[in-house]
């Protein structure tokens, strides 16, 4: 009677890592929904390569979380291990204690998550105290370490991440965000200084800190990359992070750890979210999230899973590196493979480029009363689009661009992460002569005629869809508009004749209306 009402109590108590708020949209505590699938992908993979084993069930294998938050992660890896371990280790103290004292390890990324994860674990804030349920700790931090680390600065910026040296170096009251796993030249070294000498992790997972802010708050530095480069220096069997998923088309400084995650053939597993909030609720991550099994003895393609809302695409099987950018859904791959048939050129052949006029966003030398000789200078503002004059002889950039027609197209939209997806914002015909600042980009054309043309392409889910395929936040970069192929600019073009073009079948345009909404005019607003 008493197991019964024990177990029903246990039903209806929440889990307390499932209430608690997170630290910011830069340091995101893992639901323990998402923490068990992904070790529920780790043990799946342990099985296939070791004749059906349960990974649970081996008391020699180690874990290390290396930026461990709440805890959910070893929490979670000590209860399957406390399962696993039972048959061969019947003494529940003896199993437990040996469990937290031999397999599993930690580093707080902060001293509050420190704490929070020792009380998680080890159900008390001190490894060593009355109440703590491992017996053979002789410290307070046990496997869970933390000691404030200090950046180290080189012309204004940490050498380590990159982060700027005017905002984060603070006093000794507050956190300094310099995460002892990625401050470090050497991991190795500085893994066996915190749990010993001769220290070999089987498994590494975790959920690392996506960004810094940096140049006074203008922009953010991604760190995450560190964290899974890392990692690898450390030859885990398995490696296992959740990870913003702009990695994959974009992202400031990311260019290398792209190229170099599309070509590890070691990637086993990548479980795609578009929606952030689809597993961190509440919490807008641009671009959405995804993990990553990483198999050391794997050589080969990658199983790919997609998931938004209820719907689940995959597993399938991927090459990652097959572009410079991973196209994230593949049913979009039959799609890009018809339309690079035809090998016509890019339509960024005649899309200028970032600043093609010099002019950055909030550039504001110029008056709002037209003169004798003055140009049309196009710009945004507070979301809505709006047009001063400036002497043509202040514009001494691109100046042979100034008398070309040109279709403005805003460099940044974001519209949410719903679908149907506008993607891009709307164009707007601009007669010659024109200029504008880095609030648009702009293809150039010779006449209206052509640039009306062009803007009818331009509004097509068709050429939007492509632009997807490598937009993946809100800025529609130069390098968004690669796949799209320059048309002849002699009509004025519908998704019919393209989809007639190239040869899209009645299930591949489906597809692309499912993903793209029709573009509405009814607006001046930057959308």
């Amino acid at each position: 009677m008493t197991e019964q009402a024990s177990f029903s109590l246990q039903g209806r108590i929440p889990d307390v890592l499932t209430c608690i708020a997170n630290l910011s949209n830069d340091e995101v505590f893992t639901p323990p929904e998402l923490a068990n699938r992904m070790l529920d992908t780790l043990a799946e993979a342990w099985a296939a390569s070791h004749n059906g084993a349960n990974i649970w069930a081996d008391k020699t294998v180690k874990f290390l979380d290396p930026c461990t938050k709440s805890g959910v992660f070893l929490r979670e890896i000590t209860t399957r291990l406390t399962q696993g371990l039972a048959g061969e280790m019947p003494n529940i103290g003896e199993r437990v204690d040996h469990i937290l004292s031999t397999q599993v390890f930690g580093i707080g990324i902060t001293h509050l998550t420190s704490l929070l994860a020792r009380r998680s674990v080890y159900c008390s804030k001190h490894a060593n105290g009355q109440h703590s349920i491992a017996n053979s700790f002789k410290s307070d931090a046990g496997n869970i370490w933390f000691e404030r680390t200090e950046h180290t600065w080189h012309k204004g910026k940490c050498v380590h991440c990159g982060v700027s040296q005017a905002t984060y170096d603070r006093g000794e009251g507050l956190e300094t965000h310099a995460y002892t796993f990625i401050h470090t030249n050497n991991i190795t070294v500085r893994l066996a200084e915190l749990f010993g000498g001769g220290m070999q992790f089987d498994v590494i997972i975790g959920n690392p800190p996506y960004q810094l802010g940096s140049d006074g708050g203008t922009r953010d530095v991604p760190i995450y990359q560190h964290f899974v480069e890392q990692a690898k220096k450390l030859e885990p069997r398995y490696l296992s992070m959740i990870i913003p998923s702009r990695w994959m088309a974009s992202g400031l400084g990311l260019s290398g750890f792209r190229q170099s995650m599309l070509s590890d053939r070691r990637m086993r597993q990548l479980v795609d979210y578009p929606a952030a909030s689809d597993v961190f609720p509440g919490v807008e991550v641009k671009a959405g999230v995804c993990y990553f099994l990483w198999d050391a003895t794997h050589d080969g393609d990658c199983n790919v899973t997609t998931n938004r809302g209820e719907e689940v695409v995959g597993p399938m099987v991927r090459n990652l590196g097959e572009y410079d950018v991973f196209v994230r859904d593949w049913r979009a791959m039959s799609i890009l493979r018809k339309v690079q048939k035809h090998r016509e050129p890019s339509i960024n052949t005649i899309l200028a480029r970032d600043k093609e006029f010099g002019w950055t966003s909030n550039f504001d030398g110029f008056h709002g009363t037209e003169r004798a000789g003055d140009l049309p200078l196009h710009y945004i503002r507070a979301m809505k689009r709006d047009v001063g004059y400036i002497g043509r002889e202040e514009v001494t950039k691109s100046t042979h661009l100034i008398d070309k027609w040109k279709v403005l197209v805003p460099k940044a939209y974001n519209g949410g992460d719903g679908v149907p997806h506008q993607i891009l914002g709307k164009p707007l015909l601009a007669p010659s002569p024109s200029v504008c600042t880095q609030s648009f980009l702009f293809f150039y054309v010779d006449s209206e005629d052509e640039a009306k043309s062009l803007q009818s392409y331009y509004t097509t889910r068709f050429c939007r869809f492509l632009v997807s395929l490598r937009k993946i936040t809100q800025d529609a970069t130069h390098s968004a508009y690669t796949w799209v192929p320059i048309q002849t600019w002699d009509r004025i073009w519908t998704d019919d004749a393209l989809y007639e073009k190239y040869g899209i079948t009645e299930q591949e345009r489906a597809y692309i209306e499912s993903q793209v909404r029709a573009m509405n005019f009814n607006t001046d607003s930057n959308e």
